[in-house]
């Protein structure tokens, strides 16, 4: 059985390397590329991203990932986005008062959590509905978060969500798209039983 092709999309911001580890240990097939055709022809295309929401569209804009992300959605083709790769997603990122369009698949805005502490660090507990493809059969569901800002209401057909200082949205799932606010790949066996279960929906 082969494995599934999978584009990481290469625009200036993630922490790549180890996002392309953890799904090859997954079973995938991997490429770290900014090849736009390189990109829209991927089995599944993954969307890293750390840092600024802002900066992070910048790069996104310079690269047409934004355009490869609706083509792809437009034909049925699966993309993930991987923590701030899931907020670019959204309508809008909201820092500092400055507000960046994002690409606008999903709907809704990423704002600055309300917490005692931030950044929001560390492992924490998500809530996912029964009927979540990314977190079947995933029995320890704590993630690995590093985040200071997030969405909290979106249309997405599976949402699931943490608590840090009130509820926001750790994932989303809708159609071929999904997202998680928590990295995946520094989050153990559980996050590689999700990069799996991901995978496997790719067929």
């Amino acid at each position: 059985m082969s494995r599934p092709s999978v584009v990481v999309a290469d625009y200036g911001f993630g922490n790549v390397r180890s996002a392309c580890r953890a799904l090859e240990r997954a079973g995938a097939s991997v490429e770290l590329t900014a090849d736009v055709a390189a990109m829209q022809r991927a089995d599944g295309l993954v969307v890293p991203g750390v840092g600024a929401f802002a900066a992070c569209m910048a790069g996104i804009r310079e690269r047409g990932v934004g355009t490869v992300v609706r083509e792809r959605l437009g034909r049925e083709a699966p993309v993930l986005g991987i923590c701030v790769g899931m907020q670019v997603l959204f309508s809008r990122g909201d820092e500092h008062g400055v507000v960046t369009d994002g690409i606008g698949v999903l709907a809704g805005d990423v704002t600055k959590l309300v917490a005692p502490v931030l950044p929001h660090m560390g492992w924490n507990t998500v809530d996912a509905p029964a009927e979540s493809v990314l977190f079947s059969g995933v029995e320890d569901q704590r993630f690995y978060f590093v985040h200071s800002y997030a969405a909290r209401e979106t249309d997405a057909a599976v949402v699931t969500l943490s608590d840090h200082g009130g509820p926001f949205i750790a994932a989303v799932e809708s159609g071929v798209l999904a997202g998680t606010q928590f990295h995946p790949e520094k989050s153990g066996d559980a996050g590689i039983a999700l990069l799996t279960n991901w995978l496997e929906s790719l067929a």
